[in-house]
């Protein structure tokens, strides 16, 4: 297959551009170059206003002064975006970065940067003792006080939105929005089977060429090259897994010809980490991510712990408000079953939400109040089939408290639920 031939390729290529923080900002370079033209084009000796007229001398020193501006405010941008890796990296979670990099905002203040910087570059050139363009130069000025409110936007937006908190609640909101929107969309996207594995055992095994982790899958075109040979595929790796060369992707069961591999591995996305298109998880992960980050020695910071405890129960409630199989099985409109993805159950994202966070917090009376009142909130909620689930991280919860608190009375504190970790209503 070509290199951008197959569904994978793309959406590589997808995730690059999403991530580049290069791309948008020279097509700002390009249109500005481009308008600089239409500028020269459109100017007339009518308009701008008498009052909006410069001499070269005027003009020349404007556009000099704001080529030298939008250069400067360029690296003062790049500089900020230093810090925010530095922070992200040193008291927040690595795997935030991937989100940061996607941020629209900051593109479009670099693609105004840029295309700004060379609508007035391309201007100078045309500037003469008797030919001024007078509606290049006032667009310019306009650029550069879009260029400002941009900047102010931006700094007030990285002020606030680099605590620790608003992060989490940035996470959590974009790992609901994939659950109820994407996950739902994969499990709906075609009509379900009868929801049985097949038994017999697979024809053919289709392998992985390369390593990665598995970013995304194209249900409906697996569904549609499963449906083309008449078999089933069976999807061994969750979303999220690290695959070495050679590992079986997909059995294939059943079938009256066999699929190319190529083609169908090309239905499945690798990349060097995970992603949080179709992968929840990934949310939940960077989430306890920060809030352990929080609890190590260095940082010693249970409180940041507790505030990303909120939004970890958020999204526990929505992930547990709906039925989680260990497996999707997914039928082509004749409600013959084609295709069968492995799925988290509850239990498995609610040790991924609870299980370290306890175990580096379990010295922490904050931290052990909060998680009771979550679980217990959890009971308070969700359906009783996820109780067992809930009721057993209780138990290891309190293992933890009878292990690190050996006094009575304080053990007697830390085992009390309390939203607030310490200082809100409990039941006593």
């Amino acid at each position: 297959m070509g290199v951008l031939t197959s569904w994978a390729a793309r959406f590589r290529l997808r995730q690059y551009v999403k991530a580049s923080l290069w791309i948008v900002p020279m097509v700002g370079l390009v249109l500005g170059v481009l308008l600089a033209e239409l500028a020269l084009t459109a100017d007339s000796a009518d308009w701008p206003p008498s009052g909006w007229h410069y001499s070269a001398t005027t003009a020349s020193g404007v556009l000099t002064a704001i080529v030298g501006a939008m250069v400067a405010l360029l690296g003062f941008v790049v500089t900020i975006g230093v810090l925010v890796v530095q922070q992200a990296t040193g008291t927040l979670s690595p795997r935030y970065m991937r989100l940061w990099y996607r941020d629209r905002l900051q593109k479009a203040v670099l693609a105004t940067f840029t295309g700004t910087f060379a609508f007035a570059f391309s201007l100078l050139r045309s500037i003469e003792n008797d030919s001024v363009p007078d509606l290049g130069v006032t667009l310019a000025g306009a650029a550069v006080a879009v260029s400002l409110v941009l900047l102010l936007i931006y700094l007030n937006r990285f002020t606030h939105s680099l605590r620790p908190v608003a992060i989490a609640e940035l996470v959590a909101r974009m790992g609901e929005t994939v659950f109820t929107n994407a996950a739902a969309a994969i499990r709906a996207a075609v009509p379900r089977g009868d929801g049985t594995v097949p038994s017999d055992a697979p024809v053919m095994r289709i392998r992985t060429g390369r390593s990665g982790a598995i970013q995304a899958f194209n249900v409906a075109g697996l569904v549609a090259e499963a449906a083309r040979h008449d078999c089933v595929f069976v999807v061994t790796r969750l979303i999220g897994d690290f695959v070495p060369p050679g590992t079986v992707l997909v059995e294939v069961h059943g079938g009256t010809s066999k699929p190319d591999p190529d083609r169908v591995t090309g239905l499945v996305a690798l990349g060097p980490e995970r992603t949080i298109e179709q992968d929840p998880a990934f949310a939940l992960r960077i989430l306890v991510d920060i809030a352990i980050r929080a609890l190590s020695p260095a940082v010693n910071d249970p409180t940041t712990a507790v505030q990303v405890v909120n939004y970890i129960e958020s999204f526990l409630h929505t992930l547990g408000g709906t039925r989680l199989p260990g497996h999707y099985v997914l039928a082509d409109g004749q409600e013959h079953a084609r295709l069968v993805l492995p799925g988290r159950d509850w239990e498995n994202f609610l040790q991924l939400a609870v299980c370290e966070i306890r175990d580096y917090g379990s010295s922490s009376v904050q931290v052990c109040r909060r998680l009771r009142a979550m679980l217990e909130g959890l009971l308070d909620t969700l359906p009783p089939s996820q109780h067992a689930a809930v009721r057993a991280e209780i138990s290891l919860l309190q293992e933890a408290i009878e292990r690190e608190f050996t006094d009575p009375a304080r053990r007697a504190i830390a085992q009390r639920p309390d939203r607030q970790g310490i200082g809100g209503q409990y039941a006593s």
